[in-house]
This record gives structure tokens, C-alpha cells and sequence, in this order.
């Protein structure tokens, strides 16, 4: 294994569009550094199998203990991050007021919390060395209210509205910030989110392999933002930018509440 490898680190990276960020990398002849908290990523022989090292890191980042951990282990390598991809992020669809408080504050504490923690905690050496590449995950979901999603669209706003700043800070440094806005993709997250009963959950998705290889071309050229997948999750993307709030939250109700699997919906999530 060649230690001249460029190093990447990626978040959510045990399956799903994070598993296939890694898988980009490890292809293009990076080293990896991949964090999940449900185990460490099966998936790591894989990735050594493209000639890149890879050291994987299980990890809860929704608490403090977990980033520090991880930033434990990139440090112990030694080694400059040239590419960083956070994209560890969790939803809870349902009512607001009939979801449990901590399974919201989750939403908060991965999605946000953890995002920014490690950029605190990692972009600045990538700016020392006057050069790196950032991803940031939010979603299509960033551009509207979401009844029944109502935290988890707010924490993916927030996301899109801190790599957009961030990235117009460090313009000039050599480091560049990539905001990834997938559409409904074809991963776990809606079962974990407990939504296969809404029409967005039993509706068509994206496949996370075409998201992974947009953001990877998007992130290599230094773009802002991508909205990626496919022609659908763009004009959804184009909707929520245009049309009026109430009307895209309308929308974005019927395709969330529960029960309403047996339509369709246009609803959004990552």
C-alpha cells in the first residue's frame, strides 16, 4: 500500500451513500479513514482491495465522546486530511409533538452537532496546508418546511446554510466546501426513520452509487453545491427554491404523514 495515498475520511460511512463516498475514494487511489456507529464498516476489506489503506472507526458522533474519538484516530495517523466528507446523519419522521424528545435531539446532536465539531476540529490544518476538499450531506429536504420530518428538514437547512458560509470563508485558502443535496435515495434511512408507511418512504428513490459518484465529480471541482440522483430530486430541489413555503410544506405533508404510503408523494429525504 502506497503511503503517499492522499487521506479521506468519511462519516455514515457503514452503508448507503456514505459506503459509496468510500467506495469513490478508494477508487480514485485514497486512503481512508471511515467512521460508523453500528460497527465498523464491513464493507473495509472491500474498500483495502482497490491498493488504499483503510482504518475504520466505530464511533456514536452524536455525542461529543464519539467525535473525539474519531479525531483521536485521524490525528493518530499522522497523516493530512485531504478530503473530508461528513455526511453522518440520522432522521425522525412522524408527528413533533408525538415523537420522544431524545429521538429528535438525535437528529440534532449527528446531523449538527457532530458537522460541526469535526469541521472545527479538522478544516483548520486542511487550511494550514493551504489545501482539501470538504463535503458536507444535507438534502433536498434543506429547501422546504417538512411537517412530519420537521427536525430533520431544519437540521439539513442548517447544514446547506453552514457549508454554503463556510465555503465563501475559505475562498482563497485552497480549501474548498461542497454541499451534497441528495433526493429520496435508496438506503436504509426511512425504515430507520420510521417512514415505509409514508408515501415518501414507498416511493421511487435514487440509487446511492449515481448520488456518490455526482457528489465525488462535484466535490474534485471545487463546486459550492450539487443536487444530485436523478431529473426527479433536481425539479423537487428547483420546487423548493421557487415556490411558495406553504405550498411546498403542503406538499411535503402529504408525502410524510403517516400512513399515507398507499399514494405518492413528493416529498424529500436522504
Amino acid at each position: 500500500m502506497d503511503a503517499m495515498n492522499p487521506l479521506a475520511v468519511v462519516t455514515g460511512a457503514s452503508s448507503g451513500i456514505g459506503l459509496e463516498l468510500a467506495r469513490q475514494f478508494a477508487r480514485h487511489g485514497y486512503d481512508l479513514v471511515v467512521a460508523a456507529e453500528d460497527a465498523a464498516p464491513a464493507s473495509a476489506a472491500e474498500l483495502g482491495e482497490h491498493g488504499t489503506e483503510v482504518t475504520a472507526v466505530r464511533a456514536d458522533l452524536a455525542t461529543a465522546d464519539g467525535v473525539a474519538e474519531l479525531h483521536r484516530r485521524i490525528e493518530g495517523t499522522r497523516r493530512p486530511v485531504a478530503a473530508l466528507a461528513l455526511n453522518a446523519g440520522v432522521g425522525r419522521g412522524g408527528a413533533f409533538l408525538e415523537t420522544d424528545l431524545a429521538d429528535q435531539q438525535r437528529v440534532i446532536d449527528l446531523n449538527i452537532s457532530s458537522t460541526v465539531r469535526l469541521a472545527r476540529l479538522l478544516v483548520p490544518s486542511m487550511v494550514e496546508d493551504g489545501h482539501g476538499r470538504v463535503l458536507v450531506t444535507s438534502s433536498v429536504a434543506a429547501t422546504t418546511p417538512g411537517p412530519y420530518q420537521a427536525v430533520y428538514n431544519a437540521s439539513k437547512s442548517f447544514l446547506l446554510s453552514f457549508a454554503q458560509a463556510l465555503a465563501h470563508e475559505l475562498r482563497d485558502t485552497g480549501v474548498t466546501v461542497t454541499t451534497l443535496l441528495p433526493g429520496p435515495t435508496d438506503t436504509a434511512f426511512f425504515a430507520r426513520a420510521h417512514m415505509l408507511d409514508t408515501a415518501i418512504g414507498t416511493g421511487p428513490k435514487d440509487d446511492p452509487a449515481q448520488v456518490a459518484a455526482q457528489a465525488f465529480e462535484a466535490l474534485m471541482a471545487g463546486r459550492d453545491k450539487v443536487v444530485a440522483g436523478s431529473a426527479r430530486s433536481r425539479l423537487q430541489e428547483l420546487a423548493g427554491r421557487v415556490l411558495p413555503d406553504g405550498l411546498t410544506a403542503h406538499a411535503h405533508r402529504h408525502a410524510a404523514e403517516p400512513g399515507s404510503g398507499s399514494g405518492s408523494g413528493s416529498g424529500s429525504g436522504s
